[in-house]
């Protein structure tokens, strides 16, 4: 809708209607030296740090309370919380601000992140079968979980907003996260003995490293707000709910829901596809790597190489739309259901002829599971909230976090049934 020669209905210049204008013909910022893309980035490995440290201490955490399911109720707790939050969120995203959801996502973590490591120290001190410190570990993952409904879908969101490579710098980013605590678990392995102290030490380092990580993520996040790229695209944004405002009213209950379910109706297939592509990866990862594939070669570090080999293609399939974008969605989604694919071959390395059951077509399954879900996953995240209008882009970064989070608990519990 354009702005040239508005007027209020006494015939006077409608000053919104020309700042709006003058506004979009003002020559865009520049990100200069990349620094809101590289604090996307940040942030982007920031998202999952704090559940790739819970999760990957997940020895130590077993070794304390042995008669636990720790890593499945440890993915329920926080993936159940984190799916109702956000659907909390989508339906009053409206009503609060994403800056201020962010900040205190941020410091949720920090919080939930702070501690385990001192009930550790103070009381568990790694005795064995204090189950009341699982209990408060739960707990803690479950607001951990709240923590990542705000800053997920708040990122997501303002992400939305942006031009699609800062979406692409957050999906990218969360790569990242996979990549730097797998390196961070090859270093632990080297360097600490695999026992009690060991894995202790070893759990340490993961939660002090993302403690530090979320406190510079919170100091970058604060910085990125105040560049004049995100106050620009900020402004638009505010201009276009004016607009809107003015079409329709103010957007508020059944207006309001209305909206959101256009823009639900608008994003689904985009989200149909993310669910599936969780749904296929977390089936097989990482319980297939590590429960049921071994190698005579090299043992034990056989499964912390695997993850490493996904986290890393990830990584690099996260990366390559900044290269290549796919914007055909029907190919995009179709390769998504391609990937089913991989459950029957999969299982073809467990009980096929005996060639497929060696490291090598193992490891590049694993490479190639890795990189279709990140590429796949980046694609569909950078192209959904391009469909709707920029004044909703935010809500549908959140609905796409929803439908994320919605494949990543359906594929974790998927995974206890599947036996292959």
């Amino acid at each position: 809708m354009g702005f040239s020669g508005a007027s209020t209905t006494d015939g006077s210049a409608d000053p919104d209607a020309e700042s709006a204008l003058l506004l979009r013909q003002s020559p865009k910022p520049e990100d200069r030296f990349n620094l809101a893309y590289i604090i996307y980035f940040t942030l982007g490995v920031g998202i999952l740090l704090p559940w790739n440290s819970f999760i990957t201490a997940v020895d130590y955490f077993s070794y304390l309370y042995p008669e636990a399911s720790v890593d499945r109720v440890f993915a329920v707790a926080y993936m159940v919380v984190s799916l109702f939050c956000l659907l909390i969120i989508v339906f009053y995203a409206h009503k609060s601000e994403a800056y201020t959801r962010i900040n205190a996502g941020l410091a949720l973590f920090v919080i939930s992140l702070l501690i385990v490591p001192v009930m550790d120290a103070v009381y568990i001190k790694g005795r064995v079968g204090l189950y009341d410190g699982f209990y408060v570990t739960v707990g803690v993952l479950a607001l951990a979980g709240v923590a990542d409904a705000l800053v997920q879908g708040g990122l997501i969101g303002a992400a939305g907003e942006l031009p699609k490579r800062y979406m692409q710098a957050i999906v990218a980013g969360s790569g990242g996260s996979g990549v730097l605590v797998s390196v961070l678990r090859l270093l632990t392995k080297a360097v600490f003995p695999q026992d009690a102290d060991g894995l202790r030490k070893s759990a340490y380092l993961y939660f002090f490293t993302s403690i530090v990580f979320m406190v510079i993520c919170m100091g970058l996040y604060n910085l990125a707000h105040r560049l004049p790229i995100m106050k620009y695209y900020g402004e638009l944004k505010i201009e276009a709910v004016k607009e809107e405002s003015v079409e329709k009213g103010p957007i508020t209950g059944p207006v309001w829901r209305a909206t959101l379910w256009n823009i639900v109706g608008t994003v689904k297939w985009y989200g149909f596809g993310v669910v599936l592509i969780y749904v296929v990866t977390l089936a097989i990862f990482p319980g297939y790597i590590t429960e049921d594939v071994h190698s005579s070669i090299l043992k034990d570090w056989y499964p912390v190489l695997l993850i490493t080999a996904y986290n890393v293609f990830d990584l690099v399939g996260k990366s390559f739309t900044a290269v290549y974008l796919l914007e055909n969605a029907k190919v995009a989604i179709s390769a998504c259901v391609v990937r089913l694919l991989f459950f029957p071959i999969f299982i073809g390395c467990l009980h096929g002829p005996r060639f497929f059951r060696t490291e090598i077509p193992v490891s590049l399954l694993t490479c190639l599971l890795g990189l279709t879900n990140g590429y796949l996953t980046s694609v569909l995240m950078i192209m959904a909230p391009k469909s709707v209008q920029i004044q909703h882009a935010e809500t549908s970064g959140i609905v796409m976090v929803l439908f994320l989070v919605l494949g990543l608990a359906s594929g974790s519990v998927i995974a206890w049934f599947w036996v292959i």
